[in-house]
């Protein structure tokens, strides 16, 4: 089951106590949805549903959008009828398709006086609005009252941003792991040609012990190099002495 399909059966279930917040969303499916309306679709079952709370027999519903609440309620059915959702672990993404932009506009002002800013775009003969913020997304389904669905979206995001920490981390030290293996491969490529061509006796005193401590141990970082001096030495110390020793192989080779 999709996760659109999830919302929509979680916002069927949703009943309005108030008769006008009733008569908003039933107002919401006979201005969107299908001339004919049965009960094998969201929207057809919420109709029938809401026609038999509210009383109502004919299929035409005057359009009420009155307060807060009836704007939640004409959203709620807007969705029934033209709104969907992409799984959030892959997109975050709500959208409605209307066949004419002044619905589309309508959607958004009631959109806008809860501080949820959707977007309309063309896409072919239709007009959609969107919102594809994930904040915004859990302030719409807060709206529409899909409060189940809200706390399952919550729950993915979480999943799907500390899964994406994780990426990011292990790129970072596998990145970093690379860039060391490269420094050193390129240092003791630099102190091998020293030690053929001059001998590392050509060498002062220090860059000497570095250049032999670098040789015994070429997969360790600079931290654990300085560890091998007597007495130790930073890191900073280790950088500037490999440094020149690569300086000097470079020299040489000229």
């Amino acid at each position: 089951m999709s996760f659109s399909t999830e919302v929509k059966d979680e916002l069927v279930e949703v009943i309005s106590s108030a008769r006008h917040c009733q008569l908003s969303e039933l107002s919401a499916i006979n201005l969107l949805g299908p001339e004919k309306i049965d009960d094998t679709t969201h929207a057809g079952r919420k109709c029938f549903t809401l026609q038999k709370k509210a009383s109502m027999i004919n299929k035409y519903v005057e359009l009420r959008i009155n307060n807060s609440c009836c704007k939640r309620a004409f959203i709620r059915g807007a969705f029934l009828c033209v709104g969907s959702m992409s799984d959030p672990m892959k997109a975050y993404n709500l959208e409605f398709v209307f066949k004419d932009l002044a619905k589309a506009e309508l959607l958004k002002g009631l959109f806008e006086d809860f501080n949820i800013n959707a977007k309309v775009s063309r896409r072919k003969t239709n007009f959609v609005l969107y919102i594809r913020e994930a904040d915004l997304l859990v302030d719409a389904l807060n709206v529409m009252g899909a409060h189940k669905s809200l706390m399952a979206l919550e729950s993915l995001r979480v999943e799907k941003e500390l899964s994406n920490s994780i990426n990011r981390k292990v790129n970072c030290e596998t990145a970093n792991i690379a860039k060391a293996v490269s420094a050193s491969a390129k240092q003791i490529e630099g102190i091998q040609k020293i030690e053929r061509m001059r001998g590392l006796d050509f060498l002062p005193e220090s860059l000497k012990i570095m250049a032999e401590i670098r040789m015994e141990h070429p997969e360790s970082s600079m931290t654990e190099l300085g560890g091998y001096f007597n007495p130790p030495i930073g890191k900073s110390g280790v950088n500037h002495r490999l440094r020149k020793l690569c300086e000097i192989a470079e020299s040489i080779e000229e």
